[in-house]
Parts: C-alpha cells; structure tokens; sequence
C-alpha cells in the first residue's frame, strides 16, 4: 500500500512539472479578460502561436530526419527521368490514335489507310523500346532495392502490355505468313490445271504429267464440292419459298403456269398440247418444287458465263487473265468462311452485295412479296442499299453466296468450266443429264431415255477442262 501513495505521488510531481515547463495556450490571468474585444485578440494570438509552434516542429522533425539539411532542388537525374516519362506518355497517346485510325481503316476497307497506321503504330512501338532502353542504361548499376528501383519497376507496367501486344502482333504475322505460303501452293495448284507442254519429252515430260494429275484432282473435287453447296442451297431456298406460297393459300399450279409462261424458255417452245402434259404431270406427282427450283436458278445464273454477272462491262479475265485468275481464288478462300449476312452488314454496296441486290429483285416479285408477307418493306430496304435480316432473306443470301463462290472458282481455273444447261423437250442423255426423280422402273439412266424427254431444265451443268463433267439436272416427262 505505501508503494501505490508513493508512486502515485511521483506521477503528480511530474504532472505538475509538465505543466510549469509547457503552460496551457487556453490557460489565462484574470486581468487579461477585461472585454469582448480583448477576449478576441487573446484567441486570435493564441492560435498564431499555436500555428507557429506547429511549424516550428515540423521544421524540426525534418531537420532531425533528414539530417538537419533543408530540401534541395532535384539533381539533373530526377529531371531528365522525369522528361522520359513525359516522352513515354507521349509516345503511348500517340500510339492509341494511330490504333484508333487502323481500327477505323477496316470499315469501310482502305488499304492505304490501313498500311499508313499500321507503319505509325509500329513506329511509336519502336520510339517506345528505344526510351525502355534509354531508361534502363540511366539507370543502371542499381539493383531492386536501389534509389530507382520504383521507377523502374513503374515504367515497366507501363510497357508490359504494349511488349504483350507486340508478341501477339508477331505471332499473327507469322500466322498470317503460313496461310499466304498454304494459299499460293493451292493457288499454283489450281492454276496450274491442265497444263501439260506437248513439247516436253522423256522425265521432264513425266514429271510435269505426275504434278498435272496432282494438281487436277483437288480442283476438280473444289468446283464439284462447291456445285454440291449450290444444289443444298437452291433446296433449301425454294423449299422455304414454297411453304410461304402455301401459307399465303396460293394455286400452287397456276403459279407454275405463270412462272413458265414467263420463261423465254416456255416463250420460245411454245406447245399447249405439251405445255399441258407437263402442268398435269407436275400437278399429279407434286413436284410444283422443281418447277420453281427451276425458276430460281435461271435467275440467279442468268450472267454466270460473264466475270461480273454482267453487273458492269469489265474486261479483266481478257486483258488481265493471271492476275484475274488469282484475285478470284483469293476472294474464293476469303469468303469462303464468311457469314454473309455479317459480311454484308458491313461492306453492303461491295461487288458480292450488288449481286444479291439485283439477283433478289431479279427472283422476288413485287406481288410476289406483298403477297407473301403482306408489306414491300424487304423490298424497300434492298433498294435503298440495305440487306434485311430477315429468315427468307437469310435463305436467299445462303443461295447467292454459294452460286457467287462457285462463280469466283470458275474463273480461277484455266480453262474456266463450260456452263451447260439441258432444253425443254430434248433427248435425255445420261452422260450430261440426271433425273431429279425416279422414274418407274428405272433410276434415271440410258433406259429412261428412250421413253422420256426434258421436261425442263432444274440446275445447270459444267464441263472442266479436263473433260469431266457436272450433270445438269433435270425433270423428265414421257415423251409424246
């Protein structure tokens, strides 16, 4: 008990010394209250000195932790890193809006937009390795834990992802540089078709014979593959056309006898007696779809044999034909893998988009439409540049890509394939003919073509330059 009295004596004697030592600011004599007025100037003094004593210690504490040295202006070290900063900034801003501008050359497409922002990002990638190497030598001899050391570590997070960037831009490159070499092998391949020089002899001559027949096969196996997308395309295009005319309720053999009668091929043949067999067959056996399959493929063909569907008077494939040749297998293989209602939303008015442009409006009636879906607004859009994403629509363009892929092979072959189409009322052949239906007791061959005849024509056929051929199909009737 007399050690507790004892120290809490000593902790009022050094309580009461702290006191003396340092008097309270608030603490005041009873004659300095004589008014309002020096009540106000006493406070006002008291915090000034209270401001003072806080300066005073500040100051202080810096001259205890730094040495009793006051601050010193920035050696030339901090000046020129902080000037590197400044330039790296520079450089990153820079680089964004070059970025900005080859994002903006993709759509619309401008090579020359292109390549100048490409060789601007690349440059300030460049100017910003050269400042990393400029850094790194001004800093250098100073390890992690060295005066630098956050610097250095900062202006490395801010080249990080731009080096990212660079090794993801090379590894495209090199991408890219693998696909060009597979892309001129194949487009040396189906160039080089049919090429054999009689002038060559003994194991030359067998040997461009063996890179011949090479060569040969793939093309051939390209055209007729593209043939068979075509075919899938018209079905699924006129069956789709077909439920909406039956949706609509309308007299689906009238509408055959319109669309034949319309036909230069009806209007040039022009035989009621066999005019009505045929209506009759088609009715009784249902197969009103190959009439209007027929009727959409002389359309969308219509102008097959020219480079651009006729669609304007260019001479390329005469005056140019290598190099026509290769600009239409490259866009064979670029679009090939295309969506073309993605494509077309972005380059609407290009030469694949006029082709759809017209070809619709070619196939697509305006009576027809108003019919079918009760308004002309698929109509008006097509008009006006657009391409409706619309199912119907959807189906259409399905068709025209494969027939507009198909077109750009056949121009990339030498010699292009010969387009043939079978006449109403000709002779079956099956070397050059195939039935679209069986006929009783026969699957379409020399038989059926003793006793039938072309009704009319479904889908046209190709003869390659190596004498193969691509059947046309076609819808038979008995012959009268």
């Amino acid at each position: 008990m007399a050690s507790k009295v004892s120290n809490f004596s000593d902790l009022i004697q050094r309580v009461t010394a702290s006191c003396l030592l340092h008097p309270l600011a608030g603490v005041s004599r009873p004659e300095d209250f004589s008014g309002a007025e020096d009540e106000d100037d006493y406070n006002n003094a008291a915090a000034a000195a209270e401001e003072e004593e806080f300066d005073f210690d500040e100051e202080e504490e810096f001259k205890i932790n730094s040495g009793g040295e006051l601050p010193a202006p920035p050696p030339p070290r901090i000046m020129e890193l902080e000037m590197l900063m400044g330039q790296v900034f520079d450089a990153v801003s820079v680089m964004k809006r070059a970025y900005v501008s080859l994002q903006e050359a993709h759509c619309p497409w401008d090579p020359d937009k292109m390549r100048i922002a490409d060789v601007a990002v690349v440059a300030e990638m460049r100017r910003l390795g050269l400042l990393r190497e400029r850094f790194r030598r001004s800093v250098g001899g100073r390890g992690r834990g060295g005066r630098w050391g956050v610097g250095a570590a900062t202006l490395r997070e801010v080249v990080a992802p731009y080096e990212a960037a660079v090794d993801e831009l090379k590894k495209e490159v090199k991408l890219k540089q693998v696909e060009i070499e597979n892309l001129k092998e194949k487009l040396k391949t189906a160039t080089s078709f049919d090429r054999v020089s009689g002038k060559s002899k003994g194991k030359s001559k067998r040997r461009v014979s063996c890179t011949t027949q090479v060569a040969a096969a793939p093309a051939l196996e390209v055209f007729e593959s593209t043939m068979s997308l075509v075919k899938e395309a018209s079905k699924a295009f006129t069956s789709l056309l077909l439920s909406l005319m039956r949706s609509a309720h309308w007299d689906i053999a009238a509408a055959v006898r319109s669309i034949e009668a319309a036909s230069s091929t009806t209007a040039t043949m022009n035989n009621p007696t066999t005019t009505t067999t045929f209506t009759d067959s088609i009715s009784g056996a249902n197969h009103a779809k190959y009439a209007l399959e027929s009727y959409v493929n002389r359309k969308i063909f219509q102008g097959f044999d020219h480079e651009t569907f006729y669609m304007d008077g260019s001479l390329s494939s005469i005056l140019h034909p290598d190099q026509h040749r290769r600009d239409c297998f490259t866009q064979y293989r670029d679009m090939k893998a295309m969506d073309p209602v993605e494509l077309l939303s972005i380059l609407p008015t290009c030469s694949f988009g006029n082709f759809c442009f017209k070809k619709y409006l070619s196939i697509v009636h305006p009576k027809m439409e108003e019919s079918l879906f009760g308004d002309l607004e698929q109509r008006r859009q097509v008009l006006d540049g657009h391409h409706p994403r619309s199912q119907f629509y959807g189906e259409f363009l399905g068709l025209a890509k494969a027939v507009w892929l198909l077109h750009l092979l056949a121009f990339s072959l030498d010699p292009p394939p010969s387009h043939f189409e079978a006449s109403r009322g000709a002779e079956f052949h099956s070397q050059y003919m195939e039935s679209v239906v069986r006929i009783s007791g026969s699957n379409g061959g020399a038989k059926v073509g003793m006793s039938m005849v072309v009704g009319f024509p479904v889908s046209p056929g190709f003869k390659l330059g190596n004498g193969s051929i691509i059947k046309a199909r076609v819808y038979l009737i008995p012959k009268n």
